[in-house]
């Protein structure tokens, strides 16, 4: 392959893919989320059958729709904490090189999406306490329930995050792709 063509009789691709491992992981965030949303599936299309087909719409599905999307959006959030799968930038820390002021970027990073979400843990918390005393529109329950699911939703992302900054430190705050393709410096 010196003259730039490749050897008699060997097959070149240009692109060539490859066929990832698949993980099916199970975890507590995992199965409620997964409860939750087909509980969510079925009571929506109870409230389409019987709106559009009995003519005679039940009134809570709708309450209980939207209250059941809050919990799955939050509790879906621990999901993504966990698979550090949330929408970011990483502009940056991609133009850098592997190195020290790379992986205090890479740590900076982390300790700030830990700050907030021990705010955002926080506050739910007293958000949670401040709705008791309001009451749901069709059912007579306090809606503290309602943002007891967010609450839930909000520490277990915190909880996510704390075991993400705990593995991130351990390895240096190097990304994967450090460790398997190291480029030597110019």
């Amino acid at each position: 392959m010196s003259n730039g063509k490749p050897p008699e009789g060997e097959d070149v691709h240009l692109i060539v893919a490859e066929d990832a491992e698949v993980i099916v992981e199970h975890y507590p965030e995992d199965w409620l989320a997964f409860v939750i949303f087909w509980s969510l599936a079925f009571i929506v299309f109870l409230q389409f059958f019987t709106r559009y087909v009995m003519n005679d719409s039940l009134a809570w599905t709708e309450e209980v729709a939207r209250y059941g999307l809050m919990w799955v959006v939050f509790i879906g959030g621990a999901m993504v904490t966990r698979r550090k799968t949330h929408i970011a930038v990483e502009l940056l820390s991609n133009v850098m090189k592997p190195g020290p002021r790379r992986a205090a970027l890479l740590a900076f990073v982390d300790f700030v999406k830990l700050a907030f979400l021990a705010f955002l843990a926080y506050t739910s918390v007293t958000i949670t306490d401040r709705m008791s005393i309001q009451r749901m529109t069709v059912f007579d329950l306090s809606m503290s329930y309602v943002y007891g699911g967010v609450a839930l939703g909000c520490f277990l992302m915190l909880f996510r995050q704390i075991v993400n900054v705990w593995r991130n430190a351990r390895a240096g705050w190097q990304k994967p792709d450090d460790i398997t393709h190291q480029i030597a410096a110019d």
